[in-house]
């Protein structure tokens, strides 16, 4: 069994370390600004970075959890450790980050306080402003690499890395909170009116929440078990069917296990003279083909078996393979 490489783990380490580092410095920056103004928003702000530092926090360690070697009671690894911590993350950003945003604006709607020192609070937004900016152009760098800008929702929907989207989506909830906060300290300044200020607030935990709904809907497939890219699953039945002895292709199921980890199952027919040692030379010919091409393929599993077997045995709705 293979495990991910290291670039790949490196890469998606330091998008979390550098996200971990910035919050932190804005999380102390923000709480100081909170005391010193009575910010509701900026309290919320303070809650958000500190959610997002514990939210780092646990990617890391189901990263650290999924390097763990396969053993009798986990054969295929703990890959889905991974998946199942981004999860985690997912609901703590909905339960702490907006219920505490949009619960601290509700009680300062209800009693509401004028701000003071509100220039405090400018220099704050704006050096989170440029941490959380840092941070977001350096995850953004890494996960879109050469592709579009328009193409970049469906990379997140099709991304089998969720701490790198997660981080990404975190950041720019972040910003966005950002502007809000700076939006709802102006406004209730300058119209002195506080209540615009616990108005922000809410708008923050709205951001929030949709953010989380955003990173459970996506993280909840790859934890359940969601299918490798269309694009490998061609390119392994191509390798099978070009792959002299192999007559036929009858079915593939792949399943993402970890963000560069790959279990693939597949029924083939061989020609019908073959004998074992043949049989055998030719199936370690095609796992050797499928390693080199796809090394993310971390579990292989081979079996022959006739069309007409297949056929008797599959799912009615077959989820493998279905030739064009």
């Amino acid at each position: 069994m293979t495990r991910s490489t290291p670039h790949a783990e490196h890469a998606s380490n330091m998008v979390i370390y550098i996200a971990l580092a910035g919050n932190i410095l804005v999380a102390i920056s923000k709480f100081i600004a909170a005391a010193i103004t009575g910010s509701s928003a900026m309290l919320s702000e303070g809650v958000h970075s500190v959610v997002d530092c514990i939210n780092e926090i646990l990617l890391l360690y189901g990263v650290h959890r999924s390097r763990n070697r396969p053993d009798r009671t986990h054969p295929i690894g703990y890959g889905r450790e991974v998946y199942f911590w981004s999860f985690v993350v997912g609901l703590l950003i909905l339960t702490f980050g907006a219920g505490v945003s949009v619960y601290e604006g509700v009680m300062h709607i209800v009693e509401p306080r004028p701000i003071e020192s509100p220039h405090v609070t400018y220099i704050v937004l704006a050096l989170a402003f440029l941490f959380e900016g840092f941070s977001w152009l350096f995850t953004l760098r890494k996960f879109r690499g050469n592709r579009p800008y328009s193409a970049l929702f469906r990379m997140i929907v099709h991304s089998k890395d969720p701490p790198t989207f997660i981080v990404l989506l975190e950041d720019s909830a972040a910003l966005l909170g950002l502007l809000i906060a700076f939006a709802g300290v102006y406004l209730s300044v300058a119209l002195d009116n506080p209540v615009l200020d616990g108005a922000a607030s809410i708008l923050i935990g709205i951001t929030l929440a949709l953010t989380a709904l955003l990173v459970a809907r996506e993280t909840k497939g790859l934890l359940i078990g969601e299918a490798a890219g269309s694009d490998i699953r061609d390119s392994i039945v191509e390798l099978a069917e070009s792959t002299a002895g192999v007559a036929r292709v009858n079915g593939l199921i792949t399943v993402q296990t970890a963000p560069q980890e790959i279990t693939v199952a597949m029924s083939l027919e061989f020609a019908d003279a073959l004998r074992v040692p043949e049989l055998e030379a030719i199936v370690m010919t095609l796992e050797n083909k499928i390693q080199q091409a796809h090394p993310e393929v971390a579990t292989l599993f081979i079996k022959p078996q006739s069309n007409e077997q297949y056929e008797r045995f599959k799912p009615e709705d077959d989820p493998g393979y279905i030739e064009p």
